[in-house]
């Protein structure tokens, strides 16, 4: 009987020790998913990124991956990527899935700054910082906004335009109005704009945000307002290389490419050889890599619970109130066909082969 009744005791005791061992298992599930915010990193933890992109189907886009990535790998971080192809809905479906992959920090380049707001709300929820790469997300949660220097890309673009083609007719080619770098842009621009157009020395004749930033929608726009305006156009004022793409194709067909003024930004390949052409007259450089690798230290530093000594407060206007948040912004320059060879390809960032490949030999700027 009292063999029996111990090795009853021994049951119990062993069943008991089973059942409270799920419990710690999913104590550790949940610190891994973000869950334990208030507790100490731990130092000897692989940091675990969340990189959840709009799209890479512009040329800078796929640099910014490219660079993200490696940087990764050379601070020896793991990180999980996820593209949405122009899809806010997909981007939200991604991010939850990141989240359920046990990352420490969530950076996001938005496809709808508004709607991306719920997804900073969610990982907020978990415990994971998170930083807004390069657009703007409408959220007051962010631990980090990292970009370039995007009111200044817009005066630039239009301060060019200004000094360049000082008066006529202009057409502003916005990009996607679900972007607040489009939106701050287009501010911008019409700040610089504003005594010109007052004094009446310009005329802005066409206007429209682009969906997606599409270059076949800046075509069409850009053949629209030169068929309303008898091809009598000075500058077509646009906000990025993809766009201006779209803008020069719709020029080449009447004849006028080179004649017309184009701007634009992010000094993808096509469009620096457009303007060694002629046919663009400038772009905005934004090195990228200096902005990928330093969204990667940051998320390294918060996933550890380290300050960013280098966030300084931003502050912009979106649906009329202000938007506060701690952020780096990089510096930018613009590039036109004088300066191709101690900006661009100076830095490496692309070849001179590729810059000139459609240019004759003998028009091209000794090495």
């Amino acid at each position: 009987m009292r063999i029996k009744l111990l090795v009853f005791f021994i049951f119990a005791v062993l069943l008991s020790a089973a059942c409270v061992q799920p419990s710690t298992e999913q104590t550790g599930a949940t610190n891994t998913a973000g869950g334990a915010a208030n507790k100490p990193a731990d130092p000897n933890k692989k940091v675990k990124i969340g990189f959840a992109m709009a799209t890479v189907k512009e040329e800078r886009w796929q640099r910014d991956q490219d660079a993200f990535k490696a940087h990764c790998v050379k601070m020896n971080v793991d990180c999980v990527v996820t593209v949405a192809n122009n899809s806010a809905d997909r981007q939200s479906n991604d991010v939850e899935n990141l989240l359920t992959q046990g990352i420490d920090v969530l950076v996001i380049a938005p496809q709808d700054a508004k709607q991306a707001a719920s997804m900073v709300d969610k990982a907020k929820a978990q415990g994971v910082p998170v930083i807004s790469y390069d657009r703007l997300i409408n959220s007051d949660k962010l631990d980090l906004y990292i970009s370039h220097q995007v009111p200044v890309i817009g005066r630039k673009i239009a301060e060019y335009a200004l000094a360049n083609a000082p008066e006529g007719n202009y057409v502003m080619v916005y990009g996607a109005s679900t972007d607040n770098n489009a939106v701050i842009m287009e501010k911008e621009q019409l700040a610089v704009l504003k005594p010109a157009t007052d004094s009446k020395k310009i005329s802005i004749v066409a206007n429209q945000f682009i969906t997606d930033w599409k270059p076949e929608e800046a075509l069409k726009m850009a053949e629209n307002a030169l068929t309303q305006n008898d091809d009598n156009i000075k500058a077509f004022v646009v906000s990025n290389d993809g766009m201006a793409g779209g803008v020069v194709a719709a020029l080449e067909k009447r004849g006028l490419a080179g004649k017309i003024l184009v701007t634009g930004q992010d000094a993808q390949k096509d469009a620096l050889q457009r303007i060694a052409e002629g046919k663009q007259s400038m772009t905005v450089y934004k090195p990228i890599i200096p902005l990928a690798s330093g969204a990667v230290e940051a998320a390294i530093k918060l996933a550890k619970k380290e300050s960013l000594a280098d966030a300084k407060p931003f502050t912009t206007k979106v649906n009329d109130k202000d938007l506060t948040v701690p952020a780096i912004l990089l510096e930018v320059q613009v590039v036109e066909k004088g300066n191709l060879m101690t900006t661009v390809i100076k830095d490496g960032f692309v070849s001179y082969e590729d810059v000139y490949a459609n240019v004759a030999a003998d028009q091209r700027p000794p090495r």
